[in-house]
Order: structure tokens, then sequence, then C-alpha cells
């Protein structure tokens, strides 16, 4: 039988579960949920107690890579433990580098569902991590205040670099035939909600990664564009506000985080 397509997939899941949302894991080895006892612990804390309001987590690599051997571990760990739950998994490594080296990145990757990956060196760059089985999701607008100085600089041929990138994610990907969805996603940064309707014009069919919900200041409420295509065309990620919510409502982190994310999960599912 032929894997299901992630487009798909990822319709499937977001209908079963009615959520848009997608928790961050951003681990500080000196900042984890009280009582954790490792890295691990508190990633699968975290995981319990958010997984019946969110479609997927997007473990942050570099949070893993900088503990070694023991945040390798934690990451297989966490990875095992989402997926047991029915939870996407999402890398987020922004990955990029010369198509050899871009193959082996892909290897690696592909225990995820999908992960994100940097469009700068080009077209021949992206094509090892569209053979994988799993899906890229291309970095075409961030979400910090610096992509503003190089993401949307304007092109001799008109047009901001941002846009050439959308079109390029949007040519390599393939729709699923029952969603309609690509199985190449993009990063489209929730605090730049004004580029969301050309984004549609340009990638009508691809999925939206919406990271800087939240500590980054994005509004859910202004992100309507992005779910055109239906509730699954976007997904929204927040991280700390989510996990580091117990921070500012008090209570037991556990608590504290599934609300927050049945919060989103609610505003979410509103706007499509």
């Amino acid at each position: 039988m032929s894997p299901v397509p992630f487009g798909d997939r990822l319709a499937a899941a977001v209908a079963e579960r009615e959520s848009q949302i997608v928790c961050g894991l951003d681990p500080d080895p000196a900042k984890l949920w009280p009582g954790a006892a490792d890295l691990a612990d508190h990633c699968c804390q975290v995981i319990d107690a958010v997984h019946e309001a969110v479609v997927a987590v997007k473990p942050q690599l570099a949070c893993f890579e900088r503990s070694g051997p023991t945040g390798w571990a934690a990451l297989e760990t966490l990875r095992a433990h989402a997926q047991a739950k029915g939870l996407i998994v999402l890398y987020d490594g922004k990955r990029g580098d010369v198509p050899v080296t871009a193959s082996v990145y892909a290897k690696s990757l592909s225990v995820a569902d999908a992960f994100t990956v940097n469009p700068l060196l080009g077209e021949d760059s992206l094509l090892p991590y569209t053979a994988t089985g799993a899906a890229p999701f291309v970095l075409v607008r961030t979400s910090n205040p610096g992509a503003a100085d190089v993401m949307d600089l304007e092109l001799a041929g008109g047009g901001a670099v941002w846009e050439a990138l959308a079109r390029l994610a949007d040519r390599l990907g393939t729709p699923g035939p029952a969603s309609g969805l690509k199985d190449v996603g993009a990063v489209t940064g929730a605090t730049e909600p004004a580029h969301l309707e050309r984004m549609r014009e340009l990638m009508p069919a691809t999925p939206f990664l919406l990271p800087g919900v939240g500590a980054q200041g994005g509004d859910v409420n202004a992100l309507g564009a992005a779910f055109a295509p239906g509730r699954a065309a976007g997904l929204i990620s927040a991280s700390r506000s989510i996990v580091n919510a117990y921070a500012a409502s008090g209570g037991a982190p556990a608590d504290a985080a599934r609300a927050e994310a049945e919060r989103l999960r609610a505003l979410a599912w509103d706007l499509a």
C-alpha cells in the first residue's frame, strides 16, 4: 500500500482533532518544568498535557543538539512519544546546504513527519528533501524582525525575495488526492499577516506553518487568509506561550499549558 501523502495526512489529523495548533518545544535545560527528571521527561510531560488540544509538536533541534548525546536521545524519546499520541512531529532545524549535503540532512530528518528547510541555496538544494516521505516546510517569510533585511528586498525583475521563495515552494509540492493540500509546506510568520493574502495567491494549496503567535506578538485573529483552502491549510505554532503559561497564570504547569493550548485551538478553529 502506498503511503498517504502528507497533505492528506495533515487534513485528516486536523479534522480528527479539530485543531490547527502546533506546540513548539524549545526546552532550556536550566528551566524545565518543576519535578521533571531531565530534558526528555520535561518534553514528554508537555506532550501529555497538550496532546488532545494540538495537532503537532515542533521541536527546535538546536535546543536538543546543544546538549550533545543527551539531547539527541531526548529528541528521539519525544518524537516516539508524540507519534504514539497520534501527533505530527515537525523538526525545526532550518537546514540548508548544497545538494550532496542536503541529501544527508534529509536522511537524518526523515524520522519526523515534517521539517523546516532554508531555500536560499536554490531549488537543487531542496530536491533531496522532497524525496524523504516527510514534508519539507520552506522558509518563505519568517517571523523575526530581521527577516525584512533580506526577505522583503525588491528584486530587479519586480516583487520581493519572499515572493520568489513562495513560487519556489509552490512548484515543488504535489497535492494529495483527498485534500488537495501539497506535500511541501511554507513557513509564513504570523507576525506579518499583511502578506498572507498575496502568499495564498502564490501558494494556493500549500500548508502554511505560522510561527510567532504568543511571545513574538503574533495575533491568531489576523491569520484568517491562511485558511482560505480549508482548516488544515494553516498550522499556528506557539511555544513559550504554551509551555511557560504557568509563569503568568500560576498553578500546575501541565494545567496551564493545556488551558492555553485549548484557548488557541478555539480561536483558530473559528477562523475557517
